[in-house]
């Protein structure tokens, strides 16, 4: 497991989790204010970036490995541990497995419901354009529906060529077949859920049934935002959001 953290690991710990298609360096600006207060962990999800030569098998076997790493690294318990998408169903398989992994949790825009008809579409059409993720005017096109910054799109366009056909497939079924474990409901972890107000109906209706399971969560619903927006675009509100969120929930 590849991961990049802030030097002082006397201060709490938080985990942070990228989206599918991106890296560690999308959460930079977010690191930056944190690690004055946290000790900042951001592992590269299998597939990406530098851990491009390690294929994704699945959320679930992402997750175990993550939990095996908390384990090992901070003795099973962290201060807050947070994800964007396929970032953010990773969190909710942890705290759905063990529910005292993580005093907070943060998940933004996690889809909970499987789509219908996920393989049959998506193993052929992938093999199909695996190709274009080569291609600079795809990468746009990729780099505005994941709302990369415009300074950050040449290290994501870099970062995408090292993806392999087989993690490409994996995450995209992965991401589309995922079905939320309803033991999640039994985590004891104070959870913050993040969506955004124009983000597609499935991806509100996942939140909001996380809202509902979870006892102890809030609903965040991010003005005028699509998918990963606030914490992409907006890091100084992501920030101010998650930290006002740590010190109500004390």
């Amino acid at each position: 497991m590849i991961i990049k953290e802030t030097e002082n690991k006397e201060l709490p710990t938080i985990i942070l989790l990228h989206g599918g298609g991106l890296s560690w360096w999308s959460l930079k600006p977010i690191i930056e204010q944190l690690k004055m207060n946290f000790h900042v962990v951001t592992p590269i999800i299998e597939g990406h970036g530098e851990a491009g030569k390690d294929t994704f098998v699945s959320i679930e076997n992402y997750a175990h490995k993550l939990i095996e790493f908390i384990d090992k690294q901070y003795n099973g318990k962290i201060f807050a541990i947070g994800g964007l998408s396929i970032g953010a169903q990773i969190v909710t398989e942890i705290i759905s497995f063990r529910n005292d992994i993580t005093e907070y949790a943060i998940i933004e825009s996690a889809l909970i419901y499987p789509i219908k008809g996920m393989t049959f579409i998506t193993v052929p059409t992938y093999k199909l354009f695996y190709g274009l993720i080569k291609k600079r005017w795809f990468s746009k096109l990729q780099a505005k529906t994941l709302c990369v910054p415009k300074n950050m799109f040449e290290q994501y366009y870099d970062e995408s060529l090292k993806i392999t056909k087989e993690s490409l497939i994996n995450i995209t079924l992965s991401n589309g077949n995922y079905c939320l474990n309803d033991s999640i409901c039994h985590t004891k972890a104070k959870v913050l859920v993040i969506v955004g107000e124009k983000e597609l109906r499935i991806m509100k209706k996942s939140s909001l049934r996380l809202h509902e399971l979870i006892a102890d969560s809030e609903l965040y619903i991010a003005p005028h935002m699509g998918h990963g927006g606030i914490s992409l675009l907006y890091p100084e509100k992501y920030v101010a959001l998650i930290t006002n969120f740590f010190k109500k929930k004390k």
